[in-house]
């Protein structure tokens, strides 16, 4: 048994790991151990052949899991094997032509680039170097709080973020966002074969009003479909119960659409067919209903708001 180090929430931790038909699978949890495909959200191409995996990690092979998850691309989302499955909710835009795209888009959007461009922001598609570390750090260092809650990617020293973003550059672009000389925010884009996904999207919040984030999205699609991509993903479209949220509304306005994608839950002991069966893999939060998770959300931004106005020097 080996081990592998993974970014969860802005943090890298060891997890273990074992290689399995050329892809490193790792085992994460507690109460249900569960195996997956070490960034497969990222990977060109998706699992084919299940029963390899579920064979071997059945077998006895260290370390030990209760169950495997894997997902296929949201482009293909009917279910294509037999095992049990939820549907995760993930946003897509077509952008294979991005003239179509861009007169899909309601008329406050497209006023929205114009305007980032109109108040003076450039957009450069840049290799990954020591600017776009540093720069990349400037934007995440601008504020210890984003939505409420405890930005994970504050305070990082430059080594950090350059690991933060080291991975896929081969088949990366980073666009990046100017005022003057000022790096005001910057998107990743992975390639991944016939389809993309954003990494990150991310920008001074102090240049909203210049509208940067809509230009970086818009310089995006151009990409994407200068590339013969087909589709772009933004994560998730619904995140769970939560509801509504300001990101979702971002999305829907740039062109985003939920496709309901299956990711499936195979069980591979006695324990993993009562977590399958009980759904404990869905988390604590999935079982609260909207209106207590829409309150809890409400009073941790609160909470945080009120912390960061005690801590200005008066």
């Amino acid at each position: 048994m080996t081990s592998i180090e993974i970014s969860v929430r802005g943090n890298w931790v060891k997890v273990p790991a074992i290689q399995l038909d050329g892809n490193t699978i790792v085992v994460k949890g507690r109460l249900v151990r569960i195996a997956s495909v070490h960034d497969e959200e990222w990977l060109e191409s998706e699992v084919s052949n299940p029963e390899v995996y579920i064979s071997q990690l059945k077998s006895g092979v260290n370390p030990r899991a209760d169950l495997f998850t894997f997902t296929q691309k949201p482009t293909c989302a009917t279910p294509r094997f037999d095992y049990a499955h939820d549907l995760v909710s993930v946003a897509v835009a077509k952008v294979a032509d991005y003239k179509t795209w861009w007169e899909s888009l309601p008329q406050e959007t497209r006023k929205n680039v114009r305007r980032a461009y109109k108040r003076g922001v450039t957009i450069q598609s840049k290799a990954f170097d020591d600017d776009v570390v540093r720069g990349i750090q400037e934007v995440q260092n601008e504020t210890p709080e984003r939505q409420g809650k405890p930005y994970p990617h504050y305070g990082k020293t430059l080594e950090q973020v350059r690991r933060d973003h080291s991975g896929f550059v081969d088949r990366s672009d980073f666009i990046c966002a100017y005022v003057n000389e000022e790096f005001i925010g910057f998107c990743k884009v992975v390639y991944r074969g016939d389809i993309a996904s954003i990494l990150q999207l991310n920008s001074k919040i102090a240049h909203y009003d210049k509208r940067p984030s809509n230009a970086l999205l818009a310089k995006a699609i151009e990409l994407c479909s200068s590339r013969g991509m087909s589709h772009l993903v933004y994560g998730r479209f619904n995140y769970g119960n939560k509801g509504d949220s300001s990101l979702r509304e971002f999305k829907v306005r740039n062109g985003f659409y939920e496709i309901p994608t299956p990711r499936y839950y195979v069980p591979l002991t006695t324990w993993g067919r009562v977590a399958a069966g009980m759904k404990l893999y869905r988390g604590a939060m999935a079982f609260l209903p909207a209106p207590v998770i829409a309150a809890f959300v409400a009073a941790r931004a609160k909470w945080y708001d009120r912390k960061a106005k005690s801590n200005k020097p008066v």
